[in-house]
């Protein structure tokens, strides 16, 4: 099982002129210190105008510059909001291979949509269209990406004539693609289309055995894949706080990981948000009920490096590949982050990248096995732009 963590770049009122720098130096610290400790991933997360609950609006820029201050940690959209109306595929595609070649092959390609009325309609996406938009965006990014020259698209959402994207990626024929997930059915969409799924849902790893069991099932048996390899990957994201003293790693996960939920409940279903005005951490904190329970913490990866050891063996048992702490959230400071990283690296992660490694001839061959029969589903479909023809998937 491999770790990473995704940098949601919370940022409870009250600001500063300075409260956005420090937060993504800040990032760039804790980015740096994980693969100094050994983390496999790091991640970033896209959204817009989602004011305290996420400042992460340009997560390419974020990872270009972690690429810079890191040697071997993967540079991981998730995700990238592949929606045409809010990132021209064209430019999804430049920006992937530019961050390629820059981190020596070190990219990731995560694609979702978003998914409160404040951030789609900053858009003008409309939520029932907004799946479908998604992945017609990522398609025809991922087909700029390997095709040499583009032959062009025309689709419901957008249009792209013919042209030749350059620079290509490093990774051939494309980084490792993936998709936000929440529920089952988005679990197994991604599986139907060879991405790996980045799951959101903060389940148990008793409720996550099934979702595993089922996403590599479909994937292996009715995968079509959507770009030119498949990536047989299940993630699964937790709150991730490592300390000596169990209680008090629970309270400060309860205050700062409740600030999270609340804020994302705030944006989501109850809230009504004045841009600009609303101060969610004031209505947070004299809220008297508490959004998350000690239930939702306690099958958390939160708490002494014992008890993280034991809840990550229950998702190593259940076939999750990837554990991805949820980080930057709330008011939890720098130190308190970095001190959790160090401790965990030190007393936990070890033995789990002992097994992993171990077990790496093993996921190789299903990895293989499961790609000789997705590509060989994959549609061999021809569409045309006036008179350029795009060639049958197989040739690329």
């Amino acid at each position: 099982m491999k770790f990473g963590g995704i940098h949601l770049m919370g940022l409870p009122r009250p600001w500063t002129s300075q409260s956005e720098q420090a937060l993504l130096n800040d990032a760039l610290d804790i980015a740096e210190l994980s693969d100094q400790c050994g983390f496999d991933y790091v991640w970033a997360t896209e959204h817009h105008f989602l004011e305290e609950y996420s400042h992460a609006s340009a997560p390419e820029i974020f990872l270009a510059a972690c690429s810079q201050r890191t040697k071997n940690i993967r540079l991981a959209h998730g995700i990238i909001q592949t929606p045409p109306q809010i990132n021209h595929p064209a430019r999804v595609a430049e920006r992937i291979a530019v961050l390629d070649l820059i981190s020596n092959g070190r990219c990731e390609f995560g694609m979702g949509s978003g998914a409160t009325t404040t951030e789609l309609g900053g858009f003008l996406v409309p939520q029932e269209e907004k799946k479908a938009m998604q992945i017609e965006g990522m398609r025809v990014a991922v087909r700029m990406l390997v095709e040499d020259p583009f032959t062009g698209f025309e689709g419901k959402y957008v249009k792209v004539p013919p042209r030749n994207l350059v620079p290509k990626p490093l990774q051939k024929p494309h980084p490792p693609l993936w998709m936000a997930c929440s529920r089952r059915e988005s679990i197994l969409d991604a599986a139907k289309l060879g991405l790996g799924a980045l799951t959101f849902a903060f389940v148990s790893a008793a409720e996550a055995r099934q979702w595993v069991k089922d996403y590599y099932t479909t994937i292996e048996n009715e995968c079509e894949p959507l770009g030119y390899a498949v990536n047989p990957n299940f993630a699964i994201a937790t709150p991730f706080l490592c300390d000596n003293d169990q209680k008090r790693a629970e309270a400060t996960a309860v205050q700062n990981y409740g600030f999270f939920v609340y804020a994302m409940g705030h944006y989501s279903f109850f809230g009504e948000h004045r841009p600009g005005i609303t101060n969610i951490w004031q209505e947070y904190t004299t809220n008297p009920k508490e959004p998350v329970s000690p239930e939702f913490i306690a099958q958390a990866c939160v708490g002494t490096p014992q008890k993280l050891r034991q809840t990550l063996g229950d998702y190593e048992d259940a076939g999750i590949d990837q554990v991805i702490a949820v980080r930057q959230v709330g008011r939890l400071s720098l130190d308190q982050q970095c001190d959790s990283l160090r401790l965990f690296s030190q007393e936990v992660l070890p033995e789990f990248k002992d097994r992993d490694q171990s077990s790496a001839g093993a996921r190789a061959e299903r990895r293989a096995r499961i790609s000789d029969k997705a590509m060989k589903r994959k549609p061999k479909q021809q569409q045309s732009w006036g008179d350029a023809v795009i060639p049958s998937a197989g040739r690329h």
